[in-house]
This record gives structure tokens, sequence and C-alpha cells, in this order.
């Protein structure tokens, strides 16, 4: 028996932290990884160079930790990254919280 959208890659499904080259780190259940990007559903994301709700920057590290520890609150339905973009992709069970 064979894997529903066996076409969409291994990571289908999963949810996954997308690192960038820039200031922007994306965590969401990875649709598929593609030439032009990776697509996510259900997902945020944290970009280091804007302040949070009460004026303060959080590190990709402290925010990617927290998100390991408690999970992500769905901000957006679809994200795309573009692959120019990407530095690395990796389950989000892989991040010690």
């Amino acid at each position: 028996m064979g894997t529903f959208h066996s076409d969409k890659g291994d990571l289908h499904g999963i949810t996954v932290v997308v690192d960038t080259h820039g200031s922007r780190l994306y965590v969401g259940r990875c649709d598929t990884v593609r030439p032009e990007g990776v697509v996510l559903l259900d997902g945020d994301v944290h970009d280091e160079a804007q302040a949070d709700a009460h004026g303060r920057r959080v590190s990709k590290e402290a925010w990617l930790s927290q998100a390991a520890r408690f999970g992500v609150w769905k901000r957006f339905d679809r994200l795309v990254v573009p692959a120019a973009d990407v530095r690395s992709i990796r389950r989000l069970g892989e991040v010690a919280g």
C-alpha cells in the first residue's frame, strides 16, 4: 500500500522549520518543496528584525526554542518561502525546546 501524495516529498504533512539567509524564520506544515520554493500550510513567520508587541526584538533561536516547546499559533493558511531565501529546512521535532 503506497502513501497518499507521494509526489509531494518526504516532508509532506510534517511540521517543519524553514530558516532563511535573512532575518525570517518560518514554521508550518510542509505541503511541498518545489524548485521555486517551500509551500507551508497553517504556519507562522518570525522576523527577528521586527519588534514584537512589547517592543522587544526576539532572536530566531529564542523564537524557535519557544515554538519547539509550545507549538506555533497559526497566523497564515499558506506561506511560500522562495527557494533563493531558504538556508535550511528541518523537522520542528528535531529542535530541542
